[in-house]
Protein backbone atom coordinates (compact mmCIF):
# COMPACT_ATOMS: atom_id res chain seq x y z
CA UNK A 1 0.00 0.00 0.00
CA UNK A 2 1.34 3.38 -1.13
CA UNK A 3 0.35 5.97 1.24
CA UNK A 4 -0.09 9.68 -0.11
CA UNK A 5 -0.83 12.96 1.20
CA UNK A 6 -2.65 15.38 -0.86
CA UNK A 7 -2.52 19.44 0.50
CA UNK A 8 -4.46 22.30 -1.52
CA UNK A 9 -6.15 24.89 0.14
CA UNK A 10 -9.56 24.20 -1.99
CA UNK A 11 -11.36 21.44 -0.78
CA UNK A 12 -13.16 20.98 -3.72
CA UNK A 13 -9.96 19.98 -5.70
CA UNK A 14 -9.05 18.21 -2.86
CA UNK A 15 -12.37 16.00 -3.14
CA UNK A 16 -12.13 15.81 -7.06
CA UNK A 17 -8.10 14.38 -6.52
CA UNK A 18 -9.28 12.10 -4.31
CA UNK A 19 -11.83 10.33 -5.69
CA UNK A 20 -9.71 10.19 -8.88
CA UNK A 21 -7.39 8.27 -6.74
CA UNK A 22 -9.88 5.99 -5.35
CA UNK A 23 -10.88 5.10 -9.04
CA UNK A 24 -8.60 5.15 -11.13
CA UNK A 25 -5.68 2.38 -11.73
CA UNK A 26 -2.43 3.37 -10.54
CA UNK A 27 0.41 1.90 -12.48
CA UNK A 28 4.13 2.47 -14.03
CA UNK A 29 5.21 -0.02 -15.92
CA UNK A 30 4.26 -3.55 -14.63
CA UNK A 31 3.69 -2.50 -11.73
CA UNK A 32 0.41 -1.25 -9.94
CA UNK A 33 0.43 0.35 -6.63
CA UNK A 34 -2.57 0.80 -4.14
CA UNK A 35 -3.23 4.21 -2.92
CA UNK A 36 -4.42 4.93 0.50
CA UNK A 37 -5.15 9.11 0.54
CA UNK A 38 -5.17 11.55 3.33
CA UNK A 39 -5.85 15.12 2.04
CA UNK A 40 -5.49 18.12 4.24
CA UNK A 41 -6.63 21.78 3.12
CA UNK A 42 -3.91 23.24 5.90
CA UNK A 43 -0.66 23.12 4.84
CA UNK A 44 0.04 23.38 8.64
CA UNK A 45 -2.12 20.58 9.37
CA UNK A 46 -0.67 18.57 6.91
CA UNK A 47 3.14 19.14 8.04
CA UNK A 48 2.55 18.26 12.21
CA UNK A 49 0.83 14.80 10.63
CA UNK A 50 4.04 14.29 8.89
CA UNK A 51 5.69 14.50 12.10
CA UNK A 52 3.67 10.80 12.93
CA UNK A 53 2.73 9.35 9.83
CA UNK A 54 4.94 8.13 6.94
CA UNK A 55 3.99 8.66 3.41
CA UNK A 56 5.43 7.66 -0.05
CA UNK A 57 4.30 10.66 -1.99
CA UNK A 58 3.34 14.09 -0.75
CA UNK A 59 1.43 16.26 -3.53
CA UNK A 60 0.52 19.71 -2.65
CA UNK A 61 -0.83 23.03 -4.25
CA UNK A 62 1.78 25.26 -5.10
CA UNK A 63 -0.17 29.00 -4.03
CA UNK A 64 -1.54 28.55 -0.67
CA UNK A 65 -2.17 30.95 2.11
CA UNK A 66 0.38 31.11 4.76
CA UNK A 67 2.60 28.40 3.04
CA UNK A 68 3.18 27.80 -0.54
CA UNK A 69 3.52 24.26 -1.97
CA UNK A 70 7.26 24.78 -2.05
CA UNK A 71 7.98 25.72 1.56
CA UNK A 72 5.43 23.06 2.45
CA UNK A 73 7.43 20.50 0.65
CA UNK A 74 10.83 21.62 1.81
CA UNK A 75 10.07 20.95 5.13
CA UNK A 76 8.19 17.79 4.55
CA UNK A 77 11.57 16.84 2.84
CA UNK A 78 13.34 17.58 6.42
CA UNK A 79 10.81 15.06 7.97
CA UNK A 80 10.83 12.73 5.02
CA UNK A 81 13.70 12.71 2.78
CA UNK A 82 12.71 9.52 0.99
CA UNK A 83 9.07 10.43 -0.04
CA UNK A 84 8.20 11.59 -3.58
CA UNK A 85 7.51 15.40 -3.55
CA UNK A 86 4.72 16.60 -6.23
CA UNK A 87 3.77 20.49 -7.08
CA UNK A 88 0.00 20.79 -8.63
CA UNK A 89 -0.22 24.25 -10.03
CA UNK A 90 -2.45 26.74 -11.95
CA UNK A 91 -0.19 29.30 -12.65
CA UNK A 92 2.87 28.71 -14.99
CA UNK A 93 5.35 30.49 -12.94
CA UNK A 94 9.07 29.80 -14.18
CA UNK A 95 10.56 30.61 -11.16
CA UNK A 96 8.56 29.01 -9.50
CA UNK A 97 9.06 25.54 -11.34
CA UNK A 98 12.99 26.05 -10.56
CA UNK A 99 12.62 26.86 -7.26
CA UNK A 100 10.79 23.73 -6.92
CA UNK A 101 13.70 21.57 -8.82
CA UNK A 102 16.39 23.33 -6.85
CA UNK A 103 15.11 23.84 -3.13
CA UNK A 104 12.82 20.84 -2.97
CA UNK A 105 13.92 17.71 -5.37
CA UNK A 106 10.51 17.70 -6.92
CA UNK A 107 9.40 14.49 -9.00
CA UNK A 108 7.34 16.86 -11.52
CA UNK A 109 5.03 20.07 -11.98
CA UNK A 110 1.18 18.76 -13.24
CA UNK A 111 -0.55 22.12 -14.24
CA UNK A 112 -4.20 22.65 -13.08
CA UNK A 113 -6.36 21.99 -14.71
CA UNK A 114 -4.83 18.15 -14.95
CA UNK A 115 -5.37 15.80 -17.32
CA UNK A 116 -6.04 12.77 -14.74
CA UNK A 117 -4.47 9.99 -17.61
CA UNK A 118 -1.08 12.11 -17.29
CA UNK A 119 -1.18 13.03 -12.73
CA UNK A 120 -2.22 8.96 -12.61
CA UNK A 121 1.04 8.43 -14.54
CA UNK A 122 3.29 10.87 -12.74
CA UNK A 123 1.65 9.31 -9.18
CA UNK A 124 2.75 5.86 -10.60
CA UNK A 125 6.12 7.04 -11.82
CA UNK A 126 7.23 8.73 -8.64
CA UNK A 127 6.16 5.56 -6.43
CA UNK A 128 8.20 3.41 -9.09
CA UNK A 129 11.11 6.00 -8.60
CA UNK A 130 11.40 5.83 -4.72
CA UNK A 131 10.83 2.21 -4.93
CA UNK A 132 13.88 1.89 -7.05
CA UNK A 133 15.72 4.71 -4.90
CA UNK A 134 15.11 2.51 -1.84
CA UNK A 135 16.01 -0.78 -3.79
CA UNK A 136 19.82 0.66 -4.96
CA UNK A 137 20.37 1.90 -1.32
CA UNK A 138 19.13 -1.75 -0.04
CA UNK A 139 22.00 -3.44 -2.20
CA UNK A 140 24.74 -0.72 -1.44
CA UNK A 141 24.04 -1.57 1.91
CA UNK A 142 24.73 -5.08 1.17
CA UNK A 143 28.01 -4.38 -0.70
CA UNK A 144 29.32 -2.04 1.96
CA UNK A 145 28.47 -5.09 4.72
CA UNK A 146 30.16 -7.66 2.38
CA UNK A 147 33.07 -5.88 1.65
CA UNK A 148 33.65 -5.40 5.56
CA UNK A 149 32.93 -1.73 5.42
CA UNK A 150 30.23 -1.00 7.37
CA UNK A 151 29.26 -3.13 10.54
CA UNK A 152 25.21 -4.61 10.52
CA UNK A 153 24.79 -1.91 13.57
CA UNK A 154 25.92 1.36 11.47
CA UNK A 155 23.73 0.48 8.44
CA UNK A 156 20.72 0.03 11.64
CA UNK A 157 22.01 3.32 12.35
CA UNK A 158 21.74 5.02 9.30
CA UNK A 159 18.54 3.41 8.41
CA UNK A 160 16.98 4.78 11.34
CA UNK A 161 18.76 8.48 10.65
CA UNK A 162 16.91 8.36 7.49
CA UNK A 163 13.83 7.85 9.00
CA UNK A 164 14.06 9.83 11.71
CA UNK A 165 16.76 12.59 11.60
CA UNK A 166 18.16 12.93 15.30
CA UNK A 167 17.37 9.58 16.71
CA UNK A 168 20.98 8.35 16.82
CA UNK A 169 21.68 11.27 18.93
CA UNK A 170 22.43 10.88 22.49
CA UNK A 171 21.90 13.96 25.51
CA UNK A 172 23.89 12.88 27.95
CA UNK A 173 22.88 14.48 31.64
CA UNK A 174 25.99 15.65 33.32
CA UNK A 175 25.70 12.85 35.79
CA UNK A 176 26.03 10.21 32.73
CA UNK A 177 22.51 9.80 32.83
CA UNK A 178 20.66 10.17 29.22
CA UNK A 179 18.52 12.53 28.50
CA UNK A 180 15.05 12.14 26.33
CA UNK A 181 13.90 15.72 25.90
CA UNK A 182 16.74 18.30 25.62
CA UNK A 183 14.47 20.98 27.33
CA UNK A 184 15.65 19.39 30.35
CA UNK A 185 19.17 19.47 29.75
CA UNK A 186 21.49 21.16 32.62
CA UNK A 187 22.63 25.04 31.47
CA UNK A 188 26.59 25.14 31.97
Amino acid sequence: MSRIMLVDDEVSILKSLQRLLRVAPCTYGKQTFNLEVEAFSSPEEALENAHHEGYDLFLSDYRMPVMDGIEFLKAVKEIQPDAARLILSGYADLNALLRAVNEVGIERFIAKPWNDYELMSAIGQALAHRELLLENRQLANLVRLEMGDTTPEELEAQRLEAIEPGITEVNWGPDGSVLLDPEFQAKE
